[in-house]
């Protein structure tokens, strides 16, 4: 063996502690795009027209020079300013990344630190998890309560006194279960425990109607962090933009442990265009919401036990395996998620809500193969 060359049977270096002892958060995101998607809740009927004509203009010469993200910032208040009714949003308080993901991620990375705690709720989206444990973070997940999931406000209050977390995390409405917590009470919490950094995940609120985006002044309420994304409406998850709106100094903050170019060029152009198109994204939902009371309706009629909260999906408990009706429904090219072995949702399907059409493809394909036909 030559000097200083390394056996082939030694180890690489050692990441830290966090990172050697965390779980990933994986997802199924290969060979589904034949597929009726309704396992990620993503947008089912794919952007606006005005998104794919903006894309097909870029320029060629444009692919070799690093993306601009001038005006994109004003954009994004312009979107927002028909949600607002008193408060006055200023560009300095969005923050741009590379979809929400990246967004969660950052705060973590800004905010976390080994010793801090992060309270939470249970079950939720289950990327919370791994930032926090990435960065050593104390874990408090408190259960959504009762069969209908209802927030656990007074278990929330007397965690942020005892416990006094550096983030509290609230999906809102709640990835999986639907869980809306009214904006009033949010913006208490938050006047109540001023040194917890109050992130609420509101990537569905398009589908309830609540938001805290017209209530809070971030210059008063400085301890609050609102996430937006373009692809639960939008149709651009694959092209990964998402948003952070809050205080300018938080958002500083959390742009700093960002990387200069996180976000590609095609993604600022399609979301220049889906924000200019406010119609389609109105549209969309407005299908949705169509789509949802039907249904509920068939839900209901059914006798199957189910859940139906505030976003674009609801659960439910087939009588049969659901590893059986997962694999029936993919065979009709069909995707729905498996909750099996998940805290409080056991069992249970989560199903993304579409088009009426989307749906009623979905429901004739579940009755076939739970034998709901009559």
């Amino acid at each position: 063996m030559k000097p200083n060359q390394q056996s082939l049977t030694s180890s690489p270096p050692l990441p830290r502690q966090e990172v050697e002892q965390m779980h990933a958060y994986t997802a199924p995101l290969e060979g589904r795009r034949d597929f009726l998607r309704l396992d990620f809740n993503e947008n089912t009927i794919g952007p606006s027209p005005s998104v794919i004509a903006a894309l097909k203009a870029i320029p060629d010469s444009h692919l070799s020079i690093y993306p601009e993200y001038d005006g994109l910032r004003e954009a994004v208040v312009d979107h927002c300013s028909s949600d607002m009714c008193t408060v006055s949003l200023k560009p300095s308080q969005v923050g741009l990344f590379n979809g929400v993901d990246a967004a969660i991620h950052a705060t973590f990375h800004a905010y976390g630190d080994r010793g801090n705690r992060l309270l939470t709720t249970t079950p939720t989206f289950g990327y919370y998890t791994p930032c926090a444990a990435m960065q050593g973070m104390d874990i408090i997940a408190i259960p959504y309560e009762g069969e209908t999931f209802e927030f656990p406000l007074k278990k929330i209050r007397t965690a942020l006194t005892e416990h006094k977390p550096k983030l509290l995390l609230i999906c809102n409405p709640n990835n999986p279960t639907g869980t809306i917590l009214n904006a009033e009470t949010i913006l208490q919490l938050a006047v109540e425990a001023p040194e917890t950094l109050i992130v609420v995940d509101e990537l569905y609120e398009a589908f309830c109607g609540s938001s805290l985006l017209p209530l809070v002044d971030f210059d008063s309420i400085p301890n609050i962090l609102l996430l937006r994304s373009l692809s639960k409406t939008a149709g651009l998850a694959s092209l990964r933009i998402g948003f952070a709106i809050g205080n300018a100094d938080v958002i500083e903050k959390i742009s700093r442990v960002t990387g200069p170019y996180d976000i590609n060029s095609f993604a600022v152009t399609a979301a220049f265009a889906a924000l200019k198109d406010k119609a389609f994204i109105d549209s969309y939902v407005a299908e949705v919401l169509h789509a949802r009371d039907w249904i509920n309706k068939q839900l209901i009629s059914s006798g199957t036990r189910y859940h139906l909260g505030g976003g674009n999906y609801f659960l439910i408990w087939p009588k049969r395996k659901p590893d059986e009706i997962e694999a029936a429904l993919k065979e009709e090219g069909i995707l729905v998620r498996n909750m099996t072995g998940k805290a409080l949702i056991d069992n249970s399907l989560r199903v993304s809500i579409g088009t009426i059409t989307q749906m009623k493809t979905f429901w004739a394909a579940f009755s076939k193969h739970e034998h709901l036909e009559k």
